[in-house]
């Protein structure tokens, strides 16, 4: 069927042109993303400054929500966001968004901790949370877009390749400010307030950010629409009563951002999570392993991107989709043995066994009000500290480790909230004690040279999955929907995928680990939401070579 509303005519841009479009959108996206992820690098930290007075799941779990609370808002910044690209240009509108997120990433490094204003500062902190996920939600859809609709068909995969890129390098950036910091300050001062000054940096990237893109002009495509009288009147309401719509944004939620963003939030938070945390490597070594890992896979999604000028959007996406389901516990399994290998060999030489009655445990005990079961206090000191057990009904506590009994010490389940903190100091001094001297090894890990070479190769794996399944994704967006509503169409499914299926992945995953004491349990969720991502790709996505938007409900 006859193109109903392409891409006007256009001649090919110059390459001074689309350097400065490609740099101008990719420098913003970089920094914007930095300014998202830094909240996430830094997590430990802000748990100490805003979320102190909870044991080390709960903190952990409430940062990851304070996280998740930033993508929990991405919909609503697309439809705001979105409905203003589509009315007023996909220029300005993207520099409101990327303006809000520096100014909302600078504010969380000035606010004083809890210990000093209570809970104004977790309050506050969420509040620029939802600012941030606001602005981020208008940024992505403006920035593909505004390189899509300059791009040339049958280059538009490379040239978009490169927002797709500029997010790990949000990433990347974030991890280099973070080793940075680390480097410059000394421990007490990082501890007390030298961690804010990421924050603040972001005053700085937003200054350089909207140089660059003031320089820019705008959309080819918009301003074509605009001279033709094609605004659409409501963006919004027009995006789900255009013909066949709503069945592209069903295809462009599950089939491809439902993909996309659990392999992406495994493959670098997740991967953070798990070798920071139940492998217990040093801080510094993780972040600096996965961001080599994560500069050497940025290229991937340029690569990725250029390739489906030639392929199709469709196939990269399900190569990478199918690889996942397949490689994804064997990548975890191999990083833990190289990071960690005593952790299993013990947990194998010297089982943990817990028994009891109501045995197990509410990572949220603390904000339901509820006080955790004797069994259940023993589970989360044992998935805090990492330790693999399994559990078994029982009249009464009991523990062994390697079929030998534990002493437990009354001090240990003391509910008094006065003695809360000692009796939790405690039970985890003891059981770290009996576990040490049975094999278990509680001190910083410090893998060597090889296991090192062999966790980044398997991290630039998970990279290179994710480069498989986003690399095409600004094109593949961009020729789904028709022009007139672009910004809101593509926005909208990819925002709530990102912010709900990629964006609660590292809470959802880190609340499975602390329920199951399981630290690979997490990854079922990635697994269950790639898998049905794949079934809803091969049904609604078409093969073949890329081309405009069609108007063909099919």
């Amino acid at each position: 069927m006859a193109d109903a509303h392409p891409h006007p005519p256009a001649s090919e841009p110059s390459e001074s042109d689309i350097r400065l479009v490609i740099a101008a959108s990719s420098a913003g996206t970089v920094f914007e993303w930095y300014d998202f992820f830094i909240y996430g690098t830094l997590a430990s930290f802000v748990g100490k400054a805003f979320f102190p007075n909870v044991g080390p799941t709960l903190q952990l779990l409430l940062v990851w929500a304070g996280f998740a609370v930033g993508f929990g808002f991405r919909p609503l910044g697309a439809i705001l966001f979105g409905y203003w690209g589509d009315k007023l240009g996909r220029k300005y509108t993207f520099l409101v968004t990327v303006t809000l997120m520096g100014i909302s990433t600078a504010g969380v490094g000035f606010i004083p901790s809890a210990e000093t204003i209570g809970l104004w500062a977790p309050f506050t902190v969420l509040i620029l949370r939802i600012l941030q996920g606001l602005a981020l939600g208008g940024e992505y859809g403006g920035a593909a877009i505004y390189v899509s609709e300059h791009s040339p068909p049958s280059r538009r995969g490379y040239y978009t390749g490169y927002i797709q890129s500029s997010v790990v390098g949000g990433f990347v950036l974030s991890l280099i400010v973070v080793l940075t910091n680390a480097a410059i300050f000394p421990a007490d001062t990082l501890s007390a307030w030298g961690w804010r000054a990421p924050f603040v940096l972001s005053l700085a990237l937003l200054a350089i950010s909207l140089w660059m893109r003031l320089k820019l002009s705008e959309s080819p495509v918009f301003l074509a629409m605009r001279e033709q009288g094609e605004i659409a009147g409501n963006p919004f309401v027009e995006s789900f009563t255009y013909p066949g719509n709503k069945k592209r944004i069903f295809i462009a939620l599950f089939g491809i951002t439902g993909i996309l963003t659990t392999i992406w939030y495994t493959a670098f938070f997740s991967a953070l999570s798990f070798l920071k945390g139940p492998m217990r490597v040093a801080p510094e070594t993780v972040e600096l392993v996965i961001g080599i890992a994560a500069i050497i896979t940025m290229a991937f999604y340029v690569m990725v991107g250029a390739w489906s000028d030639r392929v199709g959007r469709k196939l990269p996406l399900v190569i990478g989709a199918g690889l996942t389901l397949a490689l994804l516990f064997p990548i975890f399994w191999g990083m833990g043995s190289l990071a960690n290998p005593g952790l299993q060999a013990s947990a194998k030489a010297a089982p943990v066994i817990v028994a009891g009655p109501a045995c197990s445990t509410d990572p949220f005990a603390d904000l339901k009000g509820v006080k955790q079961s004797e069994c259940g206090k023993v589970l989360e000191t044992l998935t805090a500290s990492g330790v693999p057990y399994s559990v078994q009904d029982a009249p009464a506590l009991a523990v062994t480790v390697g079929g030998k009994p534990v002493a437990i010490d009354p001090a240990w389940l003391v509910d008094d909230a006065a003695l809360r903190k000692e009796a939790d100091k405690a039970r985890k001094a003891g059981l770290e004690a009996v576990l040490t001297a049975n094999g278990f090894d509680f001190n910083v890990q410090h893998p060597g040279l090889g296991a090192l070479i062999g966790i980044g190769a398997l991290l630039t794996v998970l990279g290179a999955l994710s480069g498989l399944t986003y690399g095409a994704t600004a094109a593949q967006l961009t020729e789904m929907f028709p022009p007139q509503i672009r910004y809101s169409s593509m926005s909208i499914p990819y925002h709530i995928g990102a912010g709900y299926l990629g964006g609660f992945l590292p809470l959802i995953a880190s609340y499975i680990n602390a329920r199951t004491g399981d630290a690979y349990a997490g990854l079922w969720y990635t697994w269950a939401v790639v898998a049905f991502g794949l079934v809803v790709a091969m049904w609604g996505l078409k093969g073949g070579p890329p081309h405009d938007f069609r108007d063909d409900a099919d």
